[in-house]
């Protein structure tokens, strides 16, 4: 076994490997970039090297360095994580050449499979399914248009080397065709190295499943089980969960015996993933093979019992596979859910800054698991992608894992930052994704216009109301037993309170008794009870005997409460205190309709305006680069450039003015 292993990573993925790494007493060797210093994997592995300034390819994608690393560490194997160097044939044979043993796939079966068009062409040899389409590199954006034609629309244009959701297009006729081919390869040659770019048949109502396989250096292969990955915005994954709701245990053998096949066609050792599509039939077609680890690797995990890292490293050290297929397990549910640093309410743009509070649902063994690369007082950066942890549960079967889910993601606290924590708490509340009735269309089906608040309406906004009305109750009975105050002018509290949330009225009767309070509404009563404590961000405890975890926050004159993905901002305050609040004027926001504002912090590539240029609606007005994605701004409305306020290189904030228009 490994004295010592680098890892050529960062981030989430770099913490979990050393956890394992350190659990079979092997020490370890972290990379680090400027941007990373301070970073969690720096401070859990036992030594870090420098590699260079904050740019991937300067640092994290640059093989010299990492080899120089390895060197002076004297590391005797590398797992490179995934993302980054992970599926690069040439770093696996640079560090075999060195004498150093890549954590991970040996080069051919990397070359074989990192080109996905000599890729369907193995995985037809070798017996797999595959789906029609044009394998062969696409050379101009009107050859695209041809074999779009020639296949049927709609079509998936897709970057040979891609991978993450980008250098992939959907086109539907010949103007999407053209300008997704341009794209898709600007993008992918941007990211990638490789413009290469393919077209093949896009399947309707399409499911994203893939299976988990592991190989050995003595040609053993297994499969274990399959993870569906369908719910997916723009092509990146969302949430996963192993098994699969939608796959009966026939095609669940048979996707796995394919996937077996294709692995031993290309003597595939270590972990590895093969994606399909599957139809609505049950029908399925080979997509691809990633030779690393999957970013949802845990589910998988979670189900079966097994450490895919450790078994990554026991395989690279020469040994064998301690199982054969049927001794593999497959127990209860996981779900994962991708938690990022992004704005669902401003059409997910990055989102980077502090991370003021970060405060991770408590884990539990075999039942939540949270994997991070941050920790509080952290900095989101704009240099890498936006995933700052991945929320991870397991139940007895889907219907639990799912209320776990929901209550661990209520419990998940994050300031300073914008997350996607609302969005997931929506999806997994959605009565599609509870029965299973979903396909990769799903989220844009669902939330056609983006999502907004407007699709977390609460079911019970009077537990909301309440649990405002507590915290303020709270709060001023601790003021009018502070000492010292002049006698005659003693704070009278009386039970009636008047909560303003969401443009609603909630007039309330709260009585403080030991362990919470009574509330009276509409002639009802309720009982919320709680430990909760002044200042505590979490107020877990029950509402009329139900259980609940909500976050309460006071903020000035207000406070902010969060559950179910639902934010709501409430004020408390007396009645007549509420009758004079009517009658103050509101402020108007300013007029921002005559400025394009950056709507997110990000590098400016681009700029396609000068100042008395006419602009039509729609027209590309420039683009803004962050966290590995490029984000075009358009024009809304036909209209002229009066100035330009930006130059291309130019770091923006976030609501930076880059254009002002006549």
């Amino acid at each position: 076994m490994f004295q010592k292993i680098l890892i050529a990573n960062r981030g989430e993925i770099a913490c979990r490997v050393i956890r394992t790494a350190r659990a079979m007493g092997i020490r370890t060797v972290a990379v680090y970039s400027d941007a990373d210093r301070n970073a969690r994997h720096v401070d859990l592995a036992d030594e870090a090297i420098c590699i260079g300034p904050p740019p991937s390819r300067e640092s994290y994608l640059d093989i010299d360095r990492i080899l120089a690393a390895c060197e002076g560490a004297g590391a005797q194997a590398v797992h490179p994580g995934y993302g980054f160097l992970s599926e690069k044939e040439e770093f696996a044979r640079r560090l075999e050449d060195a004498g150093v043993v890549f954590i991970g796939p040996k080069p051919h079966s990397i070359a074989a499979m990192g080109d996905k068009i000599a890729s369907k062409k193995l995985a037809r040899d070798a017996g797999v399914s595959t789906i029609p389409g044009f394998n062969d590199p696409i050379e101009s954006a009107a050859q695209a248009v041809q074999v779009a034609r020639e296949v049927g629309y709609p079509v998936m244009i897709k970057a040979s080397a891609g991978g993450g959701g980008r250098g992939l297009r959907v086109a539907r006729d010949d103007r999407e065709a053209a300008e997704g081919f341009e794209s898709c390869r600007a993008e992918a040659k941007n990211a990638f190295g490789d413009d290469r770019v393919f077209i093949e048949k896009f399947v309707e109502e399409p499911r994203h499943i893939e299976i988990q396989v592991l190989g050995d250096a003595f040609g053993e292969v297994v499969y274990l089980w399959e993870r569906e990955c369908s719910l997916q915005r723009r092509h990146q994954k969302v949430i996963e969960e192993a098994p699969s709701p939608f796959l009966d245990d026939e095609t669940r053998r048979a996707m796995g015996e394919q996937a077996v096949a294709l692995a031993k066609a290309v003597r595939y050792q270590s972990a590895g993933t093969v994606e399909f599509v599957v139809g609505k039939d049950r029908s399925f077609y080979f997509l691809e093979m990633n030779t690393r680890l999957q970013v949802e690797h845990p589910v998988t995990e979670m189900i079966t019992g097994l450490d895919l890292v450790e078994l990554m490293i026991r395989v690279a050290a020469g040994e064998r596979l301690p199982f054969r297929q049927e001794e593999v397990r497959r127990d209860g549910w996981a779900i994962e859910c991708r938690i990022n640093a992004e704005d669902p309410f401003r059409n997910f743009l990055p989102s980077t800054g502090r991370l003021v509070r970060f405060l991770p649902p408590e884990e539990e063994p075999g039942a939540v698991r949270v994997d991070t690369g941050v920790f509080e007082g952290d900095e989101i950066s704009m240099h890498y992608d936006s995933m700052i942890a991945k929320l991870i549960v397991h139940g007895p079967d889907r219907a639990r894992a799912i209320a776990r889910m929901q209550a661990a993601l209520n419990a998940f606290v994050i300031r300073g930052i914008s997350s996607n924590l609302a969005f997931q708490a929506a999806l997994t509340r959605h009565p599609r994704f509870a029965s299973a009735r979903f396909n990769t269309g799903f989220i844009a089906e669902e939330f056609p216009g983006g999502f907004s608040p407007a699709a977390l309406e609460h079911e019970n906004p009077l537990l909301l109301a309440a649990a405002a009305a507590y915290a303020r109750r709270r709060y001023i009975h601790r003021a009018v037993r502070t000492t010292g105050q002049m006698k005659g002018h003693e704070r009278r509290v009386g039970p009636a309170w008047v909560v303003l949330m969401q443009g609603k009225r909630y007039h309330l009767e709260v009585h403080l008794v030991p362990g919470g309070c009574d509330v009276r509404h509409g002639g009802r009563d309720h009982a919320l009870r709680t430990d909760w404590r002044l200042g505590d961000l979490l107020l877990r405890g029950t509402w009329d005997g139900v259980p609940i975890c909500m976050q309460v926050e006071r903020m000035g004159l207000k406070y902010r409460v969060y559950h179910w993905g639902t934010q709501a901002d409430a004020v408390v305050m007396t009645g007549r205190a509420a009758e004079l609040l009517a009658l103050m004027p509101e402020k108007p926001p300013p007029d921002l309709s005559k400025f394009l504002l950056s709507p997110m912090p990000g590098l400016l590539t681009q700029l396609g305006a000068r100042a008395g240029q006419e602009v039509r609606a729609g027209e590309n007005l420039a683009v803004i680069e962050a966290m590995k994605m490029q984000n075009i701004l358009r024009a809304e409305t036909d209209c002229v450039v009066a100035e330009v306020l930006a130059k291309p290189g130019d770091s923006l904030a976030v609501d930076q003015p880059i254009v002002r228009f006549r």
